[in-house]
């Protein structure tokens, strides 16, 4: 959510940055929240008047009941009540208005980057470096699911029966290998500086509003029937929302966190879930970092973070590109965000795998989640990316890291998390 100051003093720029990303059915919120604010900020004024003259009327009172004048006192005091009753309406009033103003500051998009490239979607994303040199094998890279299956390692026709289409069993070696990856990421954002944690796994519906747009809670959260509580759909939300509502001493920033959750999401949408394979799945295991920094070190955090998971993945011998989001493609609360993807061999091209943002304090603002400093306090800024994502990244270390003779290897990085274990070997039939 952004300042409302910034739409009183620059309504155009508010504008302006709704039609960067294409959501002109937008435009007229503007013009709504600077009437509603208007009207509320009148009622504010008319109130504190009234306030103001209730005080003078009050002294008016104790002096004329000294002087034994109890006509007029008692005129006065009829007077007071009425003003007593006009406040209690004008700040009923004001307090709806509020609530209209914040539903719709809720709808109206953060202020994109600059540098942000113009788009309508991910289509129209930029790529911005590449680390590592994609490679095709003059052999065939099978198809994830097959390479797991010839390991006994995935069984997604039980997972249909016990839970439908969108979920999966890994055992054996294909689910050692995902704790591997997973237990490798939580300490490689230990050894960065990271705070480990483990969140809670469900969230109420307050701090879902805090944390993304109701469009965005729509298409993947799923919501405990009968209680006011949501599965995650990444760590991340429950990490912001532990401090809704603080006031953080200045002392103890940047809080840099890094949190493991299995994360749950409807994956509604045009891309559907895979029916064979793990990329797009209703539940997935993922490690997490996020960042609550002051306003001017947020930018320097972003650089750090994107470039934290370039350094993981290619201690796995997976190569990455960095993809900048084009406007159309970002999240209403975010204010810069870029994609990490991972090449595939046998696809022969790229596919996400991480995802880092910067939010400015648009969940800050919506959380209450400040900073006490010299000046007073401010609204912090919230940032997060993906560390691992056990499916995705999984897939990507199959394909690169597969032999022509079906065999798997372990990078050396996962290896004593393996139990020592350097290669993965097809399963005897």
């Amino acid at each position: 959510m952004i300042d409302i100051n910034l739409i009183r003093t620059n309504p155009d720029k508010v504008r302006e940055n709704i039609k960067r990303k294409f959501q002109d059915q937008k435009l007229p919120l503007v013009d709504e929240v600077l009437e509603l604010d208007k009207k509320a900020r009148e009622l504010k004024g008319e109130g504190d008047d009234l306030r103001s003259k209730r005080n003078t009327l009050s002294q008016q009172i104790g002096a004329l009941m000294k002087d034994k004048k109890l006509e007029e006192a008692n005129a006065i005091k009829e007077e007071v009540k009425k003003g007593n009753e006009r406040i209690a309406e004008c700040e009923k009033l004001e307090e709806e208005l509020q609530e209209q103003i914040k539903q719709k500051m809720m709808t109206i998009p953060n202020i994109v980057a600059d540098d942000v490239p113009v788009g309508h979607d991910d289509s129209e994303n930029v790529e911005l470096a590449r680390f590592g040199e994609p490679k095709v094998p003059a052999y065939e890279i099978p198809y994830h699911a097959d390479i797991l299956a010839s390991f006994n390692a995935l069984d997604k026709d039980s997972a249909g029966r016990t839970s439908g289409n969108g979920f999966y069993y890994l055992m054996g070696n294909g689910a050692r290998l995902v704790s591997a990856m997973i237990s490798y990421a939580r300490d490689f954002m230990i050894n960065k500086g990271f705070t480990y944690c483990l969140p809670p796994f469900m969230i109420r519906g307050d701090v879902v509003n805090g944390v993304m747009s109701f469009a965005e809670m729509d298409a993947m959260m799923y919501k405990i029937e009968g209680e006011d509580l949501y599965l995650i759909g990444t760590s991340e939300h429950s990490m912001i929302g532990k401090f809704k509502g603080q006031i953080i001493k200045e002392s103890d920033l940047p809080l840099t966190l890094t949190s493991y959750s299995p994360c749950f999401r409807k994956e509604v949408g045009a891309h559907g879930i895979e029916e064979r394979g793990i990329y797009r799945v209703h539940q997935f295991e993922k490690q997490e970092m996020v960042v609550l920094c002051k306003p001017e070190e947020s930018d320097e955090w972003y650089e750090k973070m994107w470039r934290y998971s370039v350094e993981l993945f290619r201690s796995l011998d997976i190569p990455v590109r960095q993809l900048c989001c084009c406007t159309g493609d970002l999240a209403d609360l975010k204010y810069r965000s870029c994609d990490i993807e991972a090449w595939s061999p046998r696809q022969q091209k790229y596919f996400e795998v991480c995802s880092c943002s910067n939010l400015t304090d648009a969940q800050s603002r919506r959380l209450g989640i400040r900073a006490k400093g010299e000046k007073g306090n401010y609204y912090l800024h919230t940032l997060n990316n993906t560390v691992l994502a056990s499916t995705r990244a999984l897939i990507a270390l199959l394909e690169n890291n597969y032999n022509e003779d079906g065999s798997v290897n372990v990078p050396k990085a996962l290896q004593p998390y393996m139990g020592g274990i350097t290669k993965i070997e097809k399963a005897v039939k």
